[in-house]
């Protein structure tokens, strides 16, 4: 593979440098480059696995690839010349995907090791990868009152079984090469990302997205009754897409936090229950529940302590999680429509 480049200026202060996003035809990575492309940056390198066609959102003026970053080679393609890589990229979903799909889930370590010698190889000044709440020990997510969980809580371990593993052992990925290599990481924890532009159908939906398309189907349907998979008394916070790349994009450039996993979520708690009471109002309309306790749910109770990213960044995600569901459901509502019509639409194909 060759030598390390020496780094140089970061991408943030150096328009001229290179940023790649891994993971750029799904949801959150189409958002981040998109994000960066409305700063001024036009040297953005997207890529993912999907074919072209498939991608949710895709930025002019952004080099797109279409490459399977499980394969070595393919990772020190798409970090030649880089200053920045963010790794997005990850086999995963909602809960009924993460809990049925563990191996497939698992897999995806070999995309944070190649990515981050790649990295390193090609001398990017910073990468960063994004790891879940799911990484946090499960013993203490078992009371729907849910405790805010700090970033101290994913020890000892106890991950979610495939998935969070994966997250847990990544980062650890991303601090040894900070410790040994000298290569600057990031790390944040998501928390349930939503909004716009994101998965919802197919299976690998998560919560809010399910439930507003739920919601709109039996109300399209005028079969008014709903399936809440548990009894609806799980807890979560959810974080809105604007929030998390612009938390990401903070948290890139904070010397305090190299290879120091941190929090992005919301702090904000809601159970499913309350969830599916909002989407109804959104939409107008009451509906019959049915709960399938046999369904995957997921742990009891997750919600996120900000108490750190406060401290060191001044800031936390902030957008009320009713105002983010409001643009939410009425871009599904209106992707529902389009599929009717015999439009295309943002789904996955994954």
């Amino acid at each position: 593979m060759g030598t390390k480049r020496q780094a140089s200026e970061p991408a943030a202060t150096n328009k001229d440098g290179l940023i790649v996003v891994t993971g750029a035809g799904g949801f959150i990575g189409g958002a981040l480059v998109r994000y960066f492309w409305n700063k001024g940056f036009r040297r953005i390198r997207a890529v993912d696995r999907k074919p072209l066609y498939d991608w949710y959102q895709r930025t002019p003026g952004a080099e797109c690839l279409s490459m399977d970053l499980s394969e070595k080679e393919n990772c020190v393609r798409a970090c030649e010349d880089a200053w920045e890589v963010y790794n997005l990229a990850a086999d995963m979903g909602g809960m009924g995907f993460i809990e049925r799909f563990r191996v497939e889930c698992l897999r995806s370590v070999l995309v944070n090791t190649h990515m981050t010698e790649a990295a390193w190889r090609a001398g990017a000044g910073r990468y960063f990868f994004s790891s879940s709440a799911c990484a946090y020990n499960t013993e203490l997510q078992k009371n729907p009152r849910a405790i805010a969980l700090k970033e101290s809580d994913a020890y000892p371990a106890m991950a979610e079984r495939g998935y969070g593993w994966e997250k847990l052992f990544s980062e650890m990925v991303c601090q040894e090469y900070w410790a040994e290599r000298g290569m600057k990481t990031y790390v944040a924890r998501f928390h349930n990302v939503y909004g716009p532009w994101g998965t919802w159908d197919g299976g690998r939906e998560k919560a809010p997205a399910a439930i507003c398309r739920k919601v709109i189907e039996a109300k399209e349907s005028g079969q008014l009754e709903i399936e809440i998979w548990g009894n609806g008394e799980q807890t979560r916070s959810f974080m809105f897409i604007d929030d998390c790349v612009r938390g990401i994009d903070m948290i890139m450039h904070c010397e305090a936090l190299t290879a120091v996993p941190i929090n992005l979520g919301s702090s904000e708690l809601f159970s499913i229950n309350a969830l599916v009471g909002l989407a109804e109002e959104i939409g107008g309309v009451t509906l019959q529940r049915r709960y399938d306790l046999d369904a995957p749910q997921g742990v009891a109770g997750r919600n996120s302590d900000n108490t750190f990213i406060k401290k060191v960044l001044g800031w936390e995600p902030s957008t009320p999680f009713r105002d983010g569901l409001r643009q939410t459901y009425h871009w599904i509502e209106q992707q529902y429509r389009d599929r009717k019509a015999g439009k295309r639409t943002v789904r996955d194909t994954a």
